[in-house]
């Protein structure tokens, strides 16, 4: 407990700016770059030429129908996915944000996808939880539509949706975390996982701290729902088996608690890891240049030796 004091204490104010930069639908960085350095210039989507974006169904719930936006290409053959996962402080939807990443990633060799989760304003978790499960679920069910190989899905995700993206991975063959979606008859593994700018301890994190995304996403604070934020914690499910996981983070953003006690767990099981540290990068980094541009060189290495390669006919 003296440990989870000091680290709350020392460091509850950084975790504060992670939510408070993913709260907002146009992010702002979450610190100013050095006057030489980068500016911060938000990036707009625009479908790449050889691409169709289509949107699929997932799941209609009466408070949001989660869908899916995927990126095919083309040309004849079989590709390799990538799920995005967005960010927001799990209450806003930023997925045009990420949507300029995922373009570039698709240009690189992948079918990518991201989906339109319920916020914690229509449903508490782990609601946002099982709607990406659904979706990896109905990826697969999709697949031939989609010129996806289904056994060969990774996912990734920014701040919260890192969380998510992280979560997803480590309970990937825990069937209790599947929730009631569509699909059922499908899979929701992933072999590759992307975590960026992410918290993977929520408890130590929030512990003595009132965060309000973390409230409004979990019904409650972390004393009062221990268990719950203990469950979403992605630390808490590392085990053998599951999926290669590395991490991106700016170096202008806050420490991410959680993460290096992860990775030692990994690397304890012999489950790959590593973390990028983006020089001069501040929170949402992925979404401007040019970190975009080197998110998307390391997650394309990562995402080739794990995924593969496409096969064209």
């Amino acid at each position: 407990m003296h440990l989870r004091l000091f680290l709350c204490l020392a460091l509850g104010l950084a975790t504060g700016v992670l939510h408070a930069a993913d709260a907002q639908p146009a992010p702002k960085p979450a610190a100013k770059p050095n006057r030489n350095g980068p500016k911060w210039k938000a990036l707009k989507p625009q479908t790449p030429a050889g691409y169709t974006l289509k949107t699929l169904e997932v799941a209609k719930h009466p408070e949001h129908t989660v869908e899916l936006y995927v990126y095919v290409p083309d040309a004849q053959g079989t590709w390799p996915c990538i799920l995005d996962i967005h960010g927001g402080g799990w209450k806003a939807r930023q997925v045009e944000a990420d949507k300029p990443m995922m373009e570039r990633l698709a240009q690189r060799g992948f079918v990518t996808a991201l989906v339109s989760y319920r916020l914690s304003t229509e449903a508490k978790y782990p609601a946002a939880l099982h709607d990406c499960k659904a979706a990896l679920r109905c990826l697969r069910a999709h697949a031939a539509e989609l010129k996806i190989d289904p056994e060969r899905i990774g996912c990734m995700g920014g701040s919260a949706g890192g969380h998510l993206s992280g979560l997803t991975a480590m309970t990937t063959g825990l069937a209790e975390f599947e929730g009631e979606g569509p699909f059922k008859e499908q899979s929701s593994a992933v072999k590759a996982c992307i975590v960026m700018a992410a918290t993977q301890n929520l408890v130590d994190s929030n512990y003595f701290q009132k965060n309000e995304s973390a409230i409004l996403f979990f019904g409650g604070n972390a004393m009062e729902k221990p268990e719950i934020y203990k469950q979403a914690s992605p630390i808490n499910h590392v085990r053998a088996g599951v999926p290669p996981t590395i991490y991106i983070e700016g170096e202008k953003d806050t420490l991410k608690i959680g993460r290096a006690e992860m990775m030692e767990k990994l690397k304890a099981l012999g489950i790959e890891t590593a973390v990028h540290t983006l020089k001069e990068a501040p929170h949402p980094f992925w979404m401007s240049d040019p970190w975009c541009a080197e998110t998307v060189d390391i997650a394309t290495a990562f995402f080739k030796k794990h995924l593969g390669e496409p096969v064209l006919k």
